[in-house]
């Protein structure tokens, strides 16, 4: 890990107090959370770009960190966003036939910010709020679900991580964005 990387030793519950400097996108996903009533737990950090550098985050949430992927297919009409285990290794092939598409690859980040609102790094289950069209299929691997109460996600945003009751999500947040989940065996 960088040696500039920074944790907030603090664990929040909730929105932070004050929202000067956070971003618009940040914001309406803690005014959504809260909307939904739905409790969370929040760290502040440095920015994080891959699963490596969340480890530890993971540590002091007390979850282990999902690695999300935005993929689409190869004509790049249908998009997916994929919710795996951090340590699990991602076998296009396996996904691809699974959900029945095939030549998946990462979809570009023009996509991502069009579809999602949010920048590579920032990719978040929290970012299908913002798809209101509809276009990005959730995809979660079992491993995420099972046994796991809680999942780890940034707020649409790679500067905080917000730890969030796994029912929540899948009771709460998933019927109101209108986006069903697929569940996978990878």
């Amino acid at each position: 890990m960088d040696e500039e990387f920074y944790i907030d030793p603090i664990l929040y519950t909730g929105r932070p107090a004050d929202v000067s400097g956070r971003t618009a996108r940040e914001v309406r996903t803690y005014d959504l959370l809260d909307l939904l009533g739905i409790p969370y737990e929040r760290l502040d950090h440095t920015a994080v770009y891959t699963i490596d550098a969340c480890h530890g985050i993971d540590a002091m949430l007390g979850i282990r960190i999902c690695k999300n992927l935005f993929l689409c297919n190869a004509q790049k009409t249908d998009f997916y966003l994929l919710m795996m285990p951090g340590e699990k290794k991602f076998r296009t092939a396996v996904l691809s036939k699974e959900i029945g598409s095939s030549r998946l690859s990462f979809a570009d980040p023009e996509y991502m910010e069009r579809f999602l609102d949010i920048t590579p790094g920032s990719v978040s289950i929290l970012g299908l709020m913002n798809d209101t069209e509809c276009r990005v299929r959730l995809l979660i691997d079992r491993d995420v679900i099972l046994g796991n109460e809680y999942i780890g996600c940034h707020p649409c945003v790679n500067t905080s991580s917000l730890r969030i009751r796994t029912s929540d999500v899948l009771e709460k947040f998933l019927p109101y964005v209108k986006h069903p989940c697929t569940i996978v065996d990878l």
